[in-house]
């Protein structure tokens, strides 16, 4: 009898951690989510329309480096620089020179918007849209 009260106390103790595990590891955000990448943004981007927009990107894993040009838009002065972003589920969100922007992708098309691109004597800042297409799938050269 005593042997079945100390095999019954071990597996009951063995179901309290597994419950207490399972049960942190629920009260977490959704951590798939957050890391979910279902795109890859890798290579030339452009806009054909308005000013000239582009992107040259190289993703590795969510993670996402490259450069940026932006030049012909009324208003505005030409941009240029790097840029560092991310990829989660299908936004596109980057960093650039004075910029910052968050793009819709899906396959070999980009829509979204930039904002702090304004007329810096007058200090304004907008949110322009832009969609951009792919115009090369191959990582950007080194610079």
């Amino acid at each position: 009898m005593k042997s079945l009260l100390a095999a019954l106390n071990t597996f009951a103790r063995v179901i309290l951690v597994a419950a207490l595990a399972c049960g942190s590891g629920c009260a977490r955000p959704d951590w798939i989510q957050q890391t979910l990448v279902t795109v890859d943004v890798t290579g030339t981007w452009r806009t054909t329309e308005g000013g000239r927009f582009e992107l040259d990107l190289e993703q590795e894993g969510s993670k996402v480096k490259g450069s940026m040009r932006l030049a012909g838009l009324p208003g505005v002065s030409n941009l240029s620089g790097p840029i560092d972003g991310t990829v989660s589920g299908d936004t596109f969100s980057f960093k650039g020179p004075s910029t910052t922007g968050e793009m819709t992708v899906n396959g070999d098309e980009m829509i979204g918007a930039v904002r702090g691109i304004g007329t810096a004597a007058a200090g304004t800042s907008s949110r322009i849209p832009f969609t951009l297409r792919r115009v090369n799938s191959s990582p950007p050269r080194s610079q």
